[in-house]
């Protein structure tokens, strides 16, 4: 419990650090937890696989975020999301056939479902990363309200749903993926996550009381499936944790999970927000 709870405060830390700190602290955050995530999510995908396979997808996947990253710090190109997207693209593009290619020299016996893990992990972490960095800066100006918004609004569904499961769980959620979750615990999670949107609308006037509750219900909903998407992972990799970056608490991915799966949803809530008002 104490390595536990030392590990949570420098965590803590670290992250208000770098979403409060500035663009440059923020791309070294997400850059940190892209690569934690992706290389732990290449572990679980092909348990058993290559280094090299490893790193090559780990690296693949980040290229997202790199692109993204570059438009965030450099300020001729800030808020430039088109030529990200478009650069992201291609680039993912280029690295899916160069692997593709090398898996002719590799002989590989799944070459296709090695490339499919790597498909994978830019899809469920890097191209989820790359859209924070996006919601980072709206119109160009950088903004750190939302992104912690966000994060704040994951974590207190994870921590409401963990402690109301445990005092007054009884009725299994998904007993076959999650044996611990239950249904009691998720709607404590949902209501938690509710009362601390409109808690943020109070201090953060980016976006109404109503906008705020919309982000905390797509935060609550979808961040649970992400939890038990990543669950899914374990079973099928047959490990308890996503890894052991994080003392006491497993992995960089156990961590992110729910946070990185509601992205695309929370970017696309937020784009809709920005254009009805």
């Amino acid at each position: 419990m104490r390595q536990r709870i030392i590990t949570a405060v420098f965590f803590v830390i670290a992250v208000i650090g770098g979403v409060f700190g500035g663009p440059l602290p923020l791309f070294l955050l997400v850059t940190a937890i892209a690569l934690g995530c992706l290389w732990e999510l290449q572990g679980l995908l092909m348990p058993g696989g290559r280094d090299f396979r490893r790193f090559a997808g780990a690296a693949a996947g980040y290229l997202p975020v790199l692109i993204f990253g570059g438009c965030l710090i450099w300020p001729e190109a800030q808020g430039d999301h088109f030529t990200a997207a478009a650069l992201t693209l291609g680039a993912v593009a280029g690295a899916m056939l160069l692997l593709l290619g090398a898996e002719l020299f590799l002989e590989s016996e799944t070459p296709f479902q090695n490339i499919g893990a790597v498909l994978t992990g830019a899809l469920y972490v890097g191209l989820p990363l790359a859209l924070l960095l996006s919601i980072a800066t709206p119109g160009g100006a950088y903004n750190p309200h939302r992104v912690f918004g966000l994060l704040w609004l994951v974590w207190t569904n994870d921590t409401m749903a963990y402690f109301t499961g445990t005092w007054f769980g009884k009725n299994k959620l998904y007993e076959r993926i999650s044996p611990k979750k239950t249904w009691e615990g998720t709607i404590g999670g949902v209501l938690g996550t509710l009362l601390m949107a409109w808690v943020l609308s109070q201090y953060f006037s980016d976006y109404s009381a109503s906008a705020w509750l919309a982000l905390g219900a797509i935060a609550s909903a979808i961040g649970t499936v992400g939890d038990l998407v990543e669950s899914m992972l374990k079973r099928h990799a047959g490990v308890k944790d996503s890894g052991d970056l994080l003392p006491g608490h497993g992995g960089m991915l156990d961590r992110f999970d729910s946070f990185i799966f509601m992205l695309p949803f929370a970017w696309l809530a937020i784009w809709w927000l920005e254009r009805v008002g």
